[in-house]
């Protein structure tokens, strides 16, 4: 069973996510470990890039604080900061990433480096699932998982995508960019019955999740929930303090699940 797999056995699994090298490499560092102490299953890290066409004004701002560190935050720093975390930390770490910065460090050696540092995983939003195949068989050559993304918008591609997932299956709870939702009206459960009907593969929805009454509700109906705005907007607020904040946040959310 792989290290992914292994995160959502036996309980509901909280993922949370973050921007790295906002608001510097250090403090990524430090709220990792804030986030695992607080019960998250799994972590997410986002790699800064100039256009992040899937996010909402939050993480755009945290993708423009990131690359703004003195010093920079390029995907080689990043590298070596997961590579540090991994060897202290037991929870799995995706890297969260748009095609553009993989296409140029080149598929090969990115995998085999992500690989390397302790990542488990990979989602690029901005892949679609028929381009897949020309990076997948790399990824598995080095037991990286290339997360699948699943949207509302989806409705007859759901069970074709999902068969063919691995790790876990990324949710999109609703249309639009990344951000905080007071009310998120697609049918989740029709979505998760008809992936559960093909897969076994973990479901964990995310986009809009930022309360605890929603971390439970959303909790009840799929293996794990994630979470990214909500973080990220607590440490823009609270910058170097964050970690604290970060902590107290993600272990009410899982205490609700």
């Amino acid at each position: 069973m792989s290290k992914i797999r292994e995160a959502f056995e036996n309980k509901k699994a909280f993922i949370g996510f973050l921007t790295a090298g906002d608001p510097s490499l250090e403090k990524t560092e430090e709220l990792i470990f804030e986030m695992e102490r607080a019960g998250a299953a799994l972590i997410e890290i986002g790699i800064p890039f100039s256009d992040p066409i899937a996010e909402g004004p939050v993480i755009q701002d945290a993708n423009v604080r990131a690359l703004s560190v003195p010093g920079g935050c390029t995907t080689d720093m990043i590298f070596e900061m997961v590579s540090r975390v991994s060897k202290k930390i037991s929870v799995p770490l995706v890297f969260l990433t748009y095609l553009n910065p993989v296409f140029k460090y080149g598929y090969e050696a990115f995998c085999k480096k992500c690989s390397e540092v302790g990542i488990d995983g990979l989602i690029i939003p901005d892949m679609p699932f028929e381009e897949r195949p020309e990076l997948t068989p790399i990824a598995e050559k080095y037991d990286v998982d290339l997360i699948s993304l699943i949207a509302p918008t989806s409705k007859d591609r759901i069970q074709m995508i999902a068969k063919a997932a691995k790790g876990y299956i990324y949710v999109v709870s609703s249309m639009g960019v990344t951000g905080v939702r007071s009310e998120i009206t697609t049918n989740i459960d029709e979505i998760v019955e008809s992936i559960r009907s093909v897969t076994d593969v973990p479901v964990a929805i995310g986009f809009g999740i930022s309360t605890p009454e929603q971390a439970a509700k959303y909790g009840a109906v799929a293996d794990g929930v994630i979470v990214g705005s909500a973080i990220v907007k607590i440490i823009g607020e609270h910058g170097n303090d964050a970690g604290r904040y970060v902590y107290e946040y993600v272990r009410s959310m899982v205490e609700a699940m």
